[in-house]
């Protein structure tokens, strides 16, 4: 998904080229963060019926939100990096991105394989339904983020300053992924069935 908006950038990310890149970078956040709030809408819609049965968190989710955070943190500094022209530096964060961002995928994975063990299937409640529908539509999200990367490092190893531009769209669409799973997490961990109740009760009146 990433590499779709990503176009090429000088070295500080100021080209007249990297408009048509930032401008299609901010139209498909805007689309994903109506998705996603569509989907909590309806989250928060489904929770206030009687079949509702809330889904314990496994405790893998939080090394998940560390390992997000960790992704973007390194990506900012790799932002950073370009800004200074240290490219070997840009080079070792962005990898450093990546492999926190393969961690995070690989966390989510063993977060459903847990769920599972304790038999909490997807179609065995809608609260599970949800769950799944939520954390893997983000998780293919990372994995569009992830091929952004991959093109990026291919640009920086070939020792294109070019490549600055990159980074810093790959760093602001962390920085969203990361954002829209601090939501995604602090709802689904906070939110109660009396409190959807009050929630949608004050949108809807």
């Amino acid at each position: 998904m990433m590499g779709s908006v990503i176009s090429m950038d000088g070295a500080r990310g100021q080209t007249g080229r990297s408009r048509p890149g930032k401008v299609g970078l901010w139209v498909f956040m805007a689309v994903v963060t109506m998705l996603f709030t569509l989907l909590l809408f309806a989250y928060l819609m489904r929770m206030q019926f009687a079949d509702w049965r809330t889904l314990p968190l496994p405790w893998q989710l939080w090394l998940s939100t560390a390992l997000l955070a960790a992704s973007s943190t390194a990506l900012f500094i790799a932002h950073r990096c370009v800004q200074r022209g240290r490219w070997r530096e840009v080079r070792a964060f962005v990898l450093a991105s990546g492999a926190c961002a393969v961690a995070f995928v690989a966390c989510q994975l063993w977060v459903w394989q847990q769920l599972a063990v304790q038999h909490y299937l997807v179609a065995g409640n809608p609260a599970n339904s949800f769950f799944y529908l939520l954390t893997g539509l983000h998780g293919l999200h990372v994995l569009g983020g992830l091929i952004g990367l991959a093109l990026t490092m291919a640009r920086l190893r070939r020792g294109s300053e070019q490549a600055g531009g990159y980074v810093q769209l790959c760093a602001r669409y962390w920085h969203f992924l990361f954002a829209v799973w601090l939501v995604l997490f602090t709802v689904m961990g906070t939110v109660t069935p009396a409190l959807a109740r009050s929630i949608c009760g004050g949108l809807l009146s």
